[in-house]
Formats: C-alpha cells, sequence, structure tokens
C-alpha cells in the first residue's frame, strides 16, 4: 500500500514538473520569428563615449523615450571620459558576455571599436552606431548629424561675421573621433571657398577629451597667436574651454566664435555676445532613432541603413524663435526621471 503511495505521489510530482516546464518553454513570435517568454523583454545596451557632457544626457533621454514606447529595456553604461578607448571597449565586450539583445553604440575612436562591433555581430548582436562613424560595414545602421554639413554651416558663418577676409584659428577635437574629424573637414572645406583673404593661421592643434584639457589648449593658442579674427571649435569641450580662455584672456567678444554643440554655458555666450554662433545637433532625436533603429532590426522590419538626425546654426538672432527653443531645450528629466 505504502508503495503504491510512493509511486502515486512521483506520478503527480513528475506530471507537475513537465506542465510546468511547458508552460515556461520559450514561444516564437510568429510577426517577427523571434523566440522568447511572455515576460522577457528586448535588451538594448546604449553606450556613449562619454558621461559628463549635456550631449550624452540628451541622447540618454531620447533612448528612453524610445524605450518607453516600445517597451524594451535599455541598460545606459559608458566610460566617464572621451579619450577611455579601453572603457569603452570592455563595456562592449561585457555586454556581449551578458548576452544583450542588441547595441546602440556612439564609438570614440573609429578603429578601436571595430573589433568589439565585429564580436558583437558574430554573436548575433546586432548593432546600430551613432553620432561617430566607424571604419567597418558590419553594423545595421549609421544614425548621425550630417557633420561634415555642420562644419560648412559653421565656415559660412564665419566667414561672413569676418566680411570675408582676416586670420582664423580652427582648434580640433582629439584624434580618432570620426564626428568632430568630419566637422573639422567641412570647417576646411568651408573656408577654401573664400581663397587667400582669409587666412588659417592655425588648425594642427587638439583640444582634448576634457573641457579642462581645452580650456589650458586655447590658452595656448591665445598666447602664441596675438593677433586673430576668427575661431572655430568642433565640439562641446572645446568650445565651452575656448569660450573660457576668451573670458579670462579679456578677448571675449572681440575674436568672432564660432562652436559646436549646446549647453547652458555655451547658449549663455551666444544671449550675451561671446559666442556668434553654434552648430547645434539633435541628440534627442539620435538615441531615439538609435533604439527604434536597434529594436526594428531584432524585430525583422524595415529600417534605414543611414539615418541623418539634423543640425542646425543658432545666432543670437534666431535663438528666440520656436524652432531652436524646441531643439535648445527637450524634457530630458521627464525621460532621465530626474
Amino acid at each position: 500500500m505504502q508503495l503504491k503511495k510512493y509511486f502515486a505521489l512521483l506520478s503527480l510530482t513528475l506530471s507537475l514538473t513537465l506542465l510546468l516546464s511547458c508552460n515556461s518553454s520559450p514561444k516564437e513570435d510568429q510577426s517577427t520569428g523571434m523566440t522568447t517568454t511572455e515576460t522577457t523583454k528586448l535588451k538594448i545596451a546604449v553606450i556613449p563615449k562619454g558621461s559628463t557632457h549635456s550631449f550624452w544626457k540628451s541622447i540618454h533621454a531620447g533612448a528612453a523615450k524610445a524605450a518607453q514606447e516600445k517597451g524594451v529595456e535599455i541598460i545606459w553604461q559608458g566610460p566617464q571620459k572621451e579619450d577611455d578607448r579601453q572603457m569603452q571597449i570592455q563595456v562592449v565586450q561585457n555586454f556581449i558576455s551578458r548576452g544583450v539583445d542588441g547595441i546602440v553604440l556612439a564609438p570614440l575612436d573609429d578603429r578601436s571599436l571595430a573589433t568589439p562591433v565585429s564580436s558583437a555581430v558574430k554573436r548575433n548582436i546586432p548593432v546600430v552606431i551613432i553620432d561617430s562613424g566607424l571604419q567597418s560595414e558590419e553594423y545595421s545602421s549609421f544614425v548621425a548629424t550630417d557633420n561634415k554639413q555642420g562644419g560648412k554651416l559653421c565656415a559660412k558663418r564665419l566667414a561672413e561675421l569676418l566680411n570675408g577676409k582676416g586670420k582664423v584659428i580652427m582648434l580640433r577635437y582629439q584624434e580618432g573621433s570620426a564626428s568632430t574629424a568630419e566637422r573639422e573637414a567641412g570647417f576646411l572645406e568651408g573656408m577654401k571657398e573664400y581663397g587667400p583673404t582669409i587666412e588659417l593661421i592655425s588648425t594642427n592643434q587638439y583640444a582634448g577629451a576634457t573641457m579642462e584639457k581645452a580650456f589650458q589648449a586655447s590658452q595656448n593658442l591665445l598666447n602664441r597667436f596675438a593677433e586673430v579674427d576668427g575661431i572655430y571649435c568642433p565640439n562641446e569641450s572645446s568650445t565651452q574651454g575656448m569660450l573660457r580662455a576668451l573670458q579670462t584672456s579679456g578677448r571675449a567678444k572681440k575674436v568672432k566664435f564660432v562652436g559646436f554643440d549646446s549647453n547652458d554655458a555655451l547658449i549663455a555666450g551666444i544671449n550675451n555676445g561671446e559666442i556668434h554662433g553654434l552648430a547645434v545637433q539633435n541628440p534627442f532625436k539620435m538615441g531615439y532613432e538609435g533604439v527604434l533603429t536597434v529594436v526594428a532590426v531584432l524585430k525583422k522590419e524595415p529600417y534605414e541603413k543611414k539615418v541623418d538626425t539634423g543640425v542646425m546654426l543658432v545666432t543670437g538672432e534666431n535663438i528666440n524663435t520656436p524652432e531652436v527653443k524646441e531643439l535648445l531645450n527637450p524634457d530630458l528629466a521627464k525621460w532621465l526621471n530626474e
């Protein structure tokens, strides 16, 4: 009798185990061909170049909005400073090991990040590149500003401010950054249209990855070149570093100054006449479109191989227009829970 009870209990246990196993087994979504459980969300790693500049906070907010709309989870992680290549490589490798579903990456070096991206793709983890290019063809899509066009807009603005003549400095950002290299190339191409009447007196100095380094590099340039009529900087930290150097040297407002990107200090510079033009990207849209695109890749939906997120030249003349206000003041707190 005891033996019968034992086998009856064993049979019931096996039946329950089999039932639970069947209920928790992966199900295939017929519309996408993807295999997942009912409770599993797609996990998307979003990896910026750095985490200190306001530009990356806007990208984070845009990515968070897309994640909420699509019902996916984003994991935001990147190096603190934009010169830490090894840290960004390690972050990508860690996400590959964790088995995330997709990666949205802003590579801070166009060469050294190519190998980690290749590793991800070989593990069937699609990668969407945002902000800055990569020397690879293995990524699914490139979502970014037309950086060369942004550089040309800045050249046109500065040339107009100088009435087509004068001595000009271009302070570069840092080697390996494809986005700023494009902006620098666009600026130099734009300046060629004005011929010998505009003299480029320095174009080979680099600001470095932080505002403090940019400030030091800017001070060195201003000390070296007593006579300068116009200056161009290709990103947020270099522009802010140069603004501070112009202010401390007493040359703000006297030198025509055009930069790239925006934050509170740079907008204040526009408003008080110390900055005469800013090429402003749409980082919120960049983060948003980056996540939407990688989700489309995962769900086998149509997507674009290249997405231009736009660039606008902001000046003292147009800064109070509705279009510019909307671009400069996205509601980041709503999406970042700040």
